[in-house]
């Protein structure tokens, strides 16, 4: 075993696209593990755009790093050492393990959580980590699908609206994904099994919007925001619901962040546009992960994952991800 811990810190706030420059590298000691501890090492570190939010100076759902704090980021790893009878060497493990070699955990934080033997890494990570997670609770608790309803899913390639579009097809929906590339349309239709796709860079997105919810959508499923929100404001159905999972498109905007022009018609179809956070899912986790699994197993639920290896390229990877550079997951294998 190493005797040092890598690690990436906040060394600015971003301005627009983050730069590698936002990132310092550094060293440290690996950390001593006390009673009822154990010693993580890290295999595989989550990027995902919340990220960005936690770089700035505001606070939204949980506080913003200082400068020369390490980057907060999600992860799956390895006990390496173990002061907990509960929880053995060589068990993997996830939660925020930062962007970092090594970590101390004990088990009491609620989003720590220990997995299988057999459990590939980066499903742990994936499709059955905080982005699948975000899909399950956000399309079936807010989103409310029933057989029948025209889902359209913006962001549809990403880990979490691929899961989110699958999950509306095993409950009978209609589905259309929105993706930046022919590749990824092809991967929404072709392997996963939406019944249409948008290229959002290429195509006339309100007229294809009209020509695949002639009678208007049902569910939106929102990791965009901005004009794409607007555009699908624009073709809700009667009682349509519209979950706001994520707006990558306004993460790295400078200056003030326009708001939907359309928002109106929530009132002409009596429609519902509402947000979530993940974390207050927490405590049903394991009943999501028990039906997913068991969707995985059966084959109605595919996933992919974009892995970069070495932990130098952390800061590489984030910005990838913002570029729309992943199919599916997007992690560094360290």
């Amino acid at each position: 075993m190493s005797s040092i811990n890598r690690q990436f810190r906040l060394a600015a706030r971003p301005t627009g696209m983050v730069k590698e420059s936002d990132f310092e590298y550094g060293e440290v000691p690996i950390p001593e593990i006390g009673d009822a501890e154990v010693l993580i090492k890290t295999r595989y570190i989550s990027l995902d755009p919340s990220m960005r939010g936690q770089m700035e100076n505001r606070a939204d759902y949980v506080a913003p790093l200082e400068i020369g704090d390490v980057m907060r980021a999600g992860g799956v790893g390895v006990v390496d050492a173990s002061n907990n009878p509960d929880i053995a060497v060589g068990t993997l493990v996830s939660g925020t393990f930062g962007m970092q070699d090594y970590c101390v955990g004990n088990g009491s934080d609620a989003r720590f959580r220990v997995f299988a033997p057999d459990t590939d890494p980066q499903t742990a990570l994936g499709v059955l980590g905080g982005t699948g997670m975000t899909a399950y609770f956000g399309l079936l608790e807010i989103g409310e699908p029933k057989a029948g309803d025209v889902v359209v899913i913006s962001g549809a390639a990403g880990a979490t609206g691929s899961v989110a579009g699958q999950i509306a097809k095993i409950k009978g929906c209609t589905v259309i994904g929105m993706a930046g590339s022919d590749e990824k349309c092809a991967w929404l239709t072709d392997e996963l099994g939406f019944d249409a796709a948008i290229n959002y860079k290429t195509d006339d997105i309100k007229a294809a919007l009209k020509r695949h919810c002639p009678k208007g959508m049902n569910i939106y499923f929102d990791n965009v925001g901005g004009e794409i929100l607007d555009l699908c404001l624009a073709r809700l159905a009667d009682n349509a619901r519209i979950v706001i999972c994520g707006g990558i498109s306004r993460y790295n905007l400078e200056g003030p962040i326009p708001g939907p022009k359309n928002y109106f018609n929530l009132v002409f179809r009596r429609a519902r546009m509402e947000g979530f956070i993940v974390v207050d899912y927490v405590p049903r986790f394991a009943e999501a992960e028990a039906v997913m699994q068991q969707w995985i197993d059966e084959g109605k639920l595919k996933y992919r994952s974009t892995v970069i290896d070495g932990f130098e390229n952390l800061p590489k990877a984030l910005i990838k991800l913002f570029a729309g550079e992943n199919i599916g997951k997007m992690m560094v294998r360290t």
